[in-house]
This record gives C-alpha cells, structure tokens and sequence, in this order.
C-alpha cells in the first residue's frame, strides 16, 4: 500500500476532552474530496466496508447489532442518512458516532468516541483508540480516492502502516498532553501500551 505518510497524518485534527456526563472523548475530523452519499455509503455499506476496513454484519437498522470481524460489536442507535451514525462499540457504555458534514463536493467527516472516564483511565486512554482510528479515517480516504487496499487487516500490518502508527501515536501523546486531561505517568504508561499494540508487529 502507498501513501504519503506525513500528508495522510495531517489530514487528520484530534482532540480529546469531557464527553457528555462523566465520559472522556475522542474526536477526529477529516474532510474527503467525496460528496456526503459516497461517504456515507463507503461507512455503511457491507459490500464496501472490507475494501477499506474490515467486514461487518449484522441487522443494519436502528435497533439492530453489527459485528466487525475480529474487533467489537454493538448495537445501533441513530442511523440518519447520510448525517449521523451513532452505535454503542464494545459495550453498552462506549459510544461512537460518525457525523458526516457536506461541503458541496467534499464531505467532512467527525469521529467521535466516548467512553465512561473510569474505562478510559482519563485522557490517556485515548492512545488506545486513537490510532486505531487514524488508520480507519486514513484508509477511507484511500478507498474513496479509488486506491486499491486489499486485505485491509494485512495492510494493517504492514511496515509504511506501522511507521503511520508511530507517528499517529506521537500526535496522540500530544493532543493528551496539551488537553491537561492526564498526568505525566499515566501518559507515559499509555503511550507503552498503545507502542505495542500499534507498532509490534505479531509474529
């Protein structure tokens, strides 16, 4: 897989702070050169999501469950086409949301995950999820510019991703930081897991 490492970490604005009630969340927000049904379709669609993502099932209603393969599942809550997608992730308490914004031609996208602050261990835990979530935004933005990925789990593995990782974990670690919403030690304990989950490559 090719790409411009640097260019791709750019395109990306994160932060994290206070969710609703006692919750900690993270954001990212990036702007496609695709219009809001593309983008929307390329989220949502069963036969599309393995292109860029990885494959999911399930009853795609609100109301219903989905399940990515290999990762966590959950249950649909807000499915407002082609605005706001909102499912519980893993668990009754994780919240994700994908609020599509449109631009004329382009679309922008804002990623947003919340979880109890108890769960995430303040804002450090946002080295948990957020490079994870790098990638997905990046490799949607490949797949809507017409980039042939393969089996997104290898590409995943692959070294120019894990160089990605790195430097999405250097921009999390930041983001952190500056937010004032964890302390030195728990940022630096988060940043040793997040190295590797991230950028181990299994054996």
């Amino acid at each position: 897989m090719i790409f411009d490492m640097l260019t791709e970490l750019e395109a990306t604005r994160r932060a994290v702070g206070p969710g609703e009630g006692d919750t900690v969340a993270v954001s990212l927000t990036r702007t496609y050169d695709a219009d809001a049904e593309d983008v929307w379709d390329a989220l949502t669609n069963p036969e599309r999501l393995p292109r860029w993502f990885s494959p999911v099932t399930g009853d795609f209603r609100v109301g219903g469950s989905y399940q990515i393969q290999g990762n966590a599942g959950g249950e649909i809550l807000v499915c407002d086409r082609p605005g706001l997608l909102r499912v519980t992730f893993g668990g009754p308490e994780s919240i994700l949301e994908l609020r599509l914004s449109a631009e004329g031609a382009r679309t922008t996208l804002e990623l947003r995950h919340a979880v109890p602050t108890a769960m995430a261990g303040g804002g450090a835990g946002a080295l948990y999820v957020g490079p994870g979530w790098d990638g997905a935004v990046m490799g949607l933005g490949l797949h809507l510019r017409g980039d042939v990925i393969g089996d997104p789990v290898e590409a995943a593995n692959s070294p120019e991703v894990v160089e990605f990782n790195k430097g999405s974990i250097d921009r999390w670690a930041a983001v952190v930081e500056s937010s004032g919403t964890a302390t030195p030690e728990a940022l630096a304990q988060a940043r040793e897991v997040s190295i590797q989950q991230f950028t181990v490559l299994p054996e």
